[in-house]
């Protein structure tokens, strides 16, 4: 992977706090060279005290071209950008920042698109469902925005952060597509349950829904990689649901994102 890895080799980081569990580097480090492109993807953990400084001293460096944002840096990254795609300025966040001409930084957000990408590889029918999403951060508020663009018929939205999550059914409410409520853990009567929480991650988390109420039609899906089967995932799989984890969603968002820092820079 790292044949010509030289002086020439263009750098691209992955920011977060904590960013050990994170796989993306290889991952994408191996992309960029399926598509002949001499870049590495390296990571860097970085406290949200020190980004804005951060940031500063690598835009210094003239050899690094993109920076993918991870938890918990989303929301303050897309401050750090002089300019923002449309879905990313609606969510006023980002999980990616490709250098412009200038030196300054333009961002994007490939959460959403990518997660929708992978239910519909995974067998979800979106348009005119009715879908419950658990998690109004970084990347729950860039699916929701998504799945709202997909065609659901409602979305009900639950966070433990009432602020946030109220601020996120106002906004997308008033796009005048779906149905948007404030939804709660109870999966009953919905026909796709989404988790974009960190639910799941460790043993003894609790479920981000009610395992019980989860029935054999419906969809469900998970944002969290490690470990690859959540318990949530686990308990729909054994009433026969069709479901995706977050391995579905990464694949799919690493290639978005790629082909983003591939692309031509923005003037």
């Amino acid at each position: 992977m790292l044949d010509h890895y030289s002086g020439a080799t263009r750098v691209h980081y992955i920011v977060g706090d904590p960013i050990a569990q994170v796989k993306s580097p290889f991952g994408v480090t191996q992309a960029f060279e399926k598509r002949g492109i001499d870049a590495v993807c390296v990571p860097a953990h970085v406290r949200t005290a020190d980004l804005p400084a951060w940031l500063k001293g690598v835009s210094l460096a003239g050899n690094v071209d993109g920076i993918i944002v991870t938890v918990p840096h989303k929301f303050d990254c897309f401050e750090l950008c002089a300019a923002a795609s449309e879905r990313a300025s609606f969510l006023r966040t980002v999980n990616t920042m490709r250098r412009q001409p200038d030196g300054s930084w333009y961002g994007d957000m490939f959460d959403g698109l990518g997660f929708v990408e992978a239910m519909r590889d995974n067998g979800c029918l979106i348009e005119g469902r009715r879908a419950l999403l658990v998690g109004a951060g970084g990347a729950g508020s860039a699916i929701a925005h998504a799945l709202v663009l997909a065609g659901v018929s409602e979305l009900a939205l639950h966070d433990g952060n009432v602020e946030r999550r109220t601020s996120l059914v106002t906004r997308l409410a008033g796009l005048n597509l779906c149905a948007v409520t404030h939804g709660a853990t109870d999966p009953g009567g919905f026909d796709i349950v989404l988790n974009a929480t960190p639910a799941g991650m460790r043993a003894d988390d609790p479920a981000p829904v009610d395992l019980s109420r989860i029935a054999e039609n419906m969809f469900v899906g998970c944002v969290i990689t490690v470990p690859a089967i959540t318990p949530l995932v686990a308990a729909a799989q054994a009433r026969g649901c069709k479901t995706m984890t977050g391995a579905h969603m990464f694949g799919r968002v690493r290639d978005l994102m790629v082909d983003f820092l591939a692309g031509p820079s923005h003037a």
